[in-house]
């Protein structure tokens, strides 16, 4: 689940999301944020995320389930 205070960086591909984030700003729901405010992420970090999900998806046996996580952090 995300928090409301979570940051999250989206690319929108589909035209109606347009509408719908517009109507979420309306709502006062989303704050969109200026080019300036985005914050860059450094290409080792891009290297690295990519090279994890290229691993789970060669070795989809190694996931979990968020459950499984909850339960084994005994997070509920």
């Amino acid at each position: 689940m995300l928090c409301m205070n979570e940051t999250l960086h989206i690319r929108i591909i589909k035209d109606y999301a347009v509408s719908v984030i517009s109507d979420l700003k309306t709502l006062g729901a989303v704050e969109l944020l200026d080019d300036d405010e985005v914050i860059d992420v450094p290409q080792w970090q891009i290297d690295e995320g990519r090279r994890i999900k290229d691993y789970y998806d060669k070795n989809p046996d190694e996931l979990i389930s968020w459950d499984e996580v909850r339960k084994q952090l005994k997070f509920k």
